[in-house]
Formats: C-alpha cells, sequence, structure tokens
C-alpha cells in the first residue's frame, strides 16, 4: 500500500484473516490499499509506525504536520456511519478528538492515544474508569443519530418470531421481548447520546499532559438510554469471569461496579443487559439460519455466554 512517492504500508495479516462478513467485505478490502495510499497523500499524512485493526477497520499511526495521530479507515456498515459525528459533538471530551474526516470514504484522522487499553486494570477497576467516562460522554443526542426505541422495537418483534426450537430458552426470549417492547414505548429511551460499545478495549490511555487519563474510541453512537451502555463490559474479557470459579459474582460485580461509578438505576440496566445479551444470541441464531450451518464450537460458546449472562442478572 502506498500513497503516492511514498512508502508502502501493509494490511495487517489478522484483517485480511478476519471471516468475511457480507457481500462488501472483500471488495472493502481489495480497495483498502489505494484508499489509505489516496488519504495519506490528500491530507499530506506520514507513516509512523505499523498498521493495527480492529474488527472492522485499519488504524494506521501517522504524522500530520508533525503531531502524532491516527488514521482510520472503515469497513463501511450501519454501527459505523455516525462515528464521525459522535466524536465530532464530543470534541475530545472523554473521547479521541477528530482532527479531520471524509464520512465518505469512511476514514477518519483521529488524535493518537495508547497503545494502553484498560483490560490490563482489575476488571472491577476497568468497570469503575468506564463509568466515569459515561459522565463526560453521556450529552444530549446530535441529530440523525439513530433512535435506541426503533431499535427496540424492532428487536422485540424479531425475538416474538424467534423459533421455538432456536438454542436459547424460551423463557428468556419471552422476557426480552417484552422488556424490549418496553422500552421502545419508554420515553426516557431516547435522548442520549451512547457509545454503544464502551469496553475495556475501547478505552485508550490519554497523552494528554491534562484532562482525564483514559479515552473512548470506536463509537457506535446511538441516541439512547444510559442504562444501555454497560452490557458490553460483560461479555468482554470472558475467560477472567470463567477463570473466577464463581461466574454469577463476577458477572454481577462488573454490574454492580460500573452502575455504582455512573449513578444508574441498576434495575433498569439489568434489563437492558437481559435484551442486548439476548439480542446478540438472536443475531447469532439468525447468522446460523442465513448460513444453513449447524453451531460450531465457537457459535455454541456465544450463545452459552450471552445465556448465561442474561440468567445471572435475573437471578
Amino acid at each position: 500500500m502506498t500513497g503516492p512517492g511514498g512508502p508502502a504500508v501493509r494490511v495487517p495479516d489478522g484483517l485480511r484473516a478476519l471471516p468475511d462478513r457480507e457481500p462488501t467485505w472483500e471488495p472493502w478490502l481489495a480497495r483498502l490499499p489505494g484508499l489509505v495510499g489516496e488519504l495519506l497523500d490528500e491530507w499530506d499524512l506520514e507513516p509512523d509506525g505499523e498498521a493495527a485493526h480492529g474488527q472492522c477497520s485499519l488504524v494506521l499511526p501517522v504524522l500530520a504536520s508533525g503531531v502524532r495521530a491516527a488514521l482510520k479507515v472503515g469497513w463501511p456498515h450501519d454501527e459505523a456511519r455516525h462515528e464521525h459525528l459522535a466524536l465530532q459533538h464530543w470534541h475530545g471530551r472523554g473521547a479521541v478528538e477528530l482532527l479531520r474526516a471524509d464520512p465518505h470514504r469512511w476514514a477518519l484522522l483521529l488524535e493518537r492515544a495508547g497503545p494502553a487499553d484498560l483490560d490490563p486494570l482489575d476488571d472491577v477497576a476497568a468497570c469503575e474508569a468506564v463509568g466515569a467516562l459515561y459522565g463526560l460522554l453521556h450529552r444530549p443526542a446530535v441529530p440523525r443519530l439513530d433512535r435506541l426505541s426503533a431499535a427496540a422495537a424492532a428487536w422485540s418483534r424479531r425475538l416474538t418470531d424467534l423459533p421455538r426450537d432456536a438454542p436459547v430458552p424460551r423463557r428468556m426470549v419471552e422476557r426480552a421481548a417484552g422488556l424490549a417492547r418496553t422500552f421502545a414505548q419508554d420515553p426516557r429511551t431516547d435522548g442520549t447520546l451512547l457509545h454503544g460499545d464502551l469496553h475495556g478495549q475501547n478505552v485508550l490511555a490519554s497523552d494528554r499532559p491534562e484532562g482525564p487519563p483514559w479515552l473512548a474510541i470506536d463509537p457506535k453512537p446511538l441516541s439512547g438510554d444510559p442504562h444501555a451502555e454497560p452490557a458490553p463490559l460483560l461479555w468482554n474479557r470472558w475467560d477472567e469471569v470463567l477463570a473466577s470459579g464463581d461466574v454469577r459474582r463476577a458477572v454481577r460485580r462488573r454490574l454492580d461496579a460500573v452502575v455504582d461509578a455512573a449513578g444508574l438505576d441498576p434495575d433498569r440496566a439489568r434489563d437492558w443487559v437481559v435484551v442486548r445479551a439476548t439480542v446478540n444470541a438472536l443475531w447469532k441464531v439468525e447468522s446460523l439460519g442465513q448460513r444453513s450451518a449447524p453451531p460450531d464450537a465457537g457459535d455454541r460458546e456465544w450463545l452459552t455466554r450471552m445465556v448465561t449472562i442474561a440468567k445471572v442478572v435475573l437471578d
């Protein structure tokens, strides 16, 4: 991958090795070298290290007029299409600062942070740090964001339509469908700018001499309810939950930690965990149906994880 006259930049093997998502995935990967080269040239950026990647993007350390920054180029998908709006609205308050954006090419020039994230911290300390960030990130939602109430209404319908022989307990499906239906009709479900996927790997150490020590990255923003935010903290770092020897205690202490740090209503946060965990299971079942394939070990583990989380918080 090159910018005109510039050094080669290598697309990480790990990004190429990720499973194919949709018909647009492979064409995007094929275009990525040229696209990054164009951006390096047009934005007058100099590569400053090896490219890294997430699940849906390449991130290249760069220098912008001598300033350390990061060029992020994402695979076009619905969850990330408003990322630039959220970062623009936060203006560096609790999140990395957006320096430049080209939404049509899904390209962002960002303040560089990290590489340290929250994962080396004790899981409770990490949950407390995320809870503290909510206070900076949760502001009145900007226009154009998708509404969580609309998503909840759709989730309720899809959960209700889930076949009874799906590998998810029917009682859990019905409970989540009912909760989602109630949330869809609740005016408190919309109105706050949510990150949408805030967990330890999406929080990086700040390089700023002053301000918060941690900054959020990679938002999947919605206009929603702050109580819907904690769920990803429960299903990430799952190996540690299993290694604890007491899954129920490990999950509940994480939820208690973030709820207490953020001043959230514990019952409402619990209900959103049930909805989001069950919806994750729904998506997995739907994807298996599209593939016309039985679940493999990874699929079964993910379904078990989501069912376990929902059961634990309901106990």
